[in-house]
């Protein structure tokens, strides 16, 4: 046998492994399963009870008026903070105000312990203009958030009131007759920080 046929051979031999082992190839299980996901980012959704929280008319020194009203999480993350920011506005309509009616109004956030008040917080208009209250380190929103700390969890409500004193001074207080506080509250959650 010739070089020629040999090496013919051999090609022959090596074309026919190769489609044996393309052929084999083919001859396989498989399986496919597709699944379908969805993204999607939870919501803080906080709201009051009124939106009209105080309306206070005709009031005179040493007048208390008391407010209650609930903040609920209708989102569905829990909240772990919320800050309370203060603006206010006074109309002074004599204009003849030396001080500031803001310091007038003394503010008690209460809670309701079965059937009493608990004073929690206090400070006035003027204080509580000038940096936010943490209601929950305050404790004016419960503490504990069924043993998953503190907070407003998703879907809850807490319920509490706000003790508003035009405060006696002692000294006549002819200055802020006709007086008005134009108040805003604004409300800003925080979402839990584990979630």
């Amino acid at each position: 046998m010739g070089i020629k046929k040999k090496l013919g051979l051999g090609l022959a031999s090596a074309a026919l492994g190769l489609s044996l082992v393309g052929g084999g190839t083919y001859a396989y299980f498989s399986d496919q399963e597709v699944t379908n996901n969805t993204f999607a980012a939870g919501t803080l959704d906080l709201s009051t009870s009124e939106a009209n929280i105080i309306d206070l008319d005709s009031m005179k020194p040493g007048d208390t008026v008391i407010r209650e009203f609930s903040l609920s999480n209708i989102g569905n993350l829990d909240m772990s903070e919320i800050l309370l920011n203060t603006k206010y506005s006074v109309t002074d309509v004599k204009g003849d105000n030396t001080g500031d009616f803001g310091e007038q109004i003394e503010l008690s956030f209460l809670i309701n312990d079965t059937k009493d008040y608990t004073v929690v917080y206090e400070t006035t208009l003027a204080e509580l203009s000038e940096e936010s209250l943490n209601l929950v380190k305050a404790n004016v929103i419960d503490p504990e958030v069924d043993g998953h700390g503190a907070g407003l969890e998703a879907g809850d409500s807490n319920l509490f009131a706000v003790k508003f004193e035009f405060v006696d001074s002692g000294e006549p207080q002819n200055q802020y007759q006709g007086d008005s506080i134009n108040l805003k509250w604004i409300f800003n959650a925080k979402q839990q920080t584990d979630e």
